[in-house]
């Protein structure tokens, strides 16, 4: 299965565990990923008033993305990104991403935490791409930008600067 599968895998996985994590239903998830995970909160939120750990592949990742991101901010930002850029610009926050899947490896709760923020990306990247037919690739763009400042604001990477747009 290729990188680009597993990440939507992964993601449809969170997706279908936050429809569910209200019935306590956790199976279905756990069996979803190649890898053991808790239940996925319906909310992103911090450890007891303290940002989640993180681990060197999730810190390189994301810190990868973010570099991506800002590279193409200002034309973004002035509505001057190509179609064609959009998709270059997603594939390689969704190979980045898919590193972070196969390599990071995180307690439970936080890795449940973690998929919140994958999620956001992934329906970022799918904009970007231009699948997601009602939603504007710039919005995907936005939408990227805003998963990389609630990991930022939950998980602890020192560090760790926002995205300046």
């Amino acid at each position: 299965m290729s990188a680009s599968n597993r990440i939507w895998k992964l993601a449809a996985a969170a997706g279908l565990a936050l429809g569910i994590a209200a019935t306590g239903l956790s199976a279905a998830e756990k069996n979803a990923h190649s890898h053991e995970h808790g239940a996925a909160p319906a909310k992103l939120t911090l450890n007891e008033g303290k940002k989640w750990p993180t681990d060197a592949p999730l810190r390189q990742g994301m810190e990868n993305i973010r570099k991506h991101m800002e590279a193409s901010l200002h034309d973004i930002h002035e509505g001057k990104l190509s179609a064609a850029k959009y998709g270059e610009l997603a594939k390689k926050v969704n190979g980045e991403v898919g590193g972070i899947v196969a390599n990071c490896k995180l307690e439970p709760k936080a890795d449940a935490q973690l998929h919140l923020v994958i999620a956001d990306i992934g329906e970022g990247v799918e904009a970007m791409e231009g699948k997601a037919k009602k939603v504007k690739r710039q919005a995907g763009a936005v939408k990227v930008i805003g998963a990389l400042e609630k990991y930022g604001a939950h998980f602890d990477h020192p560090g760790w600067q926002s995205s300046s747009h």
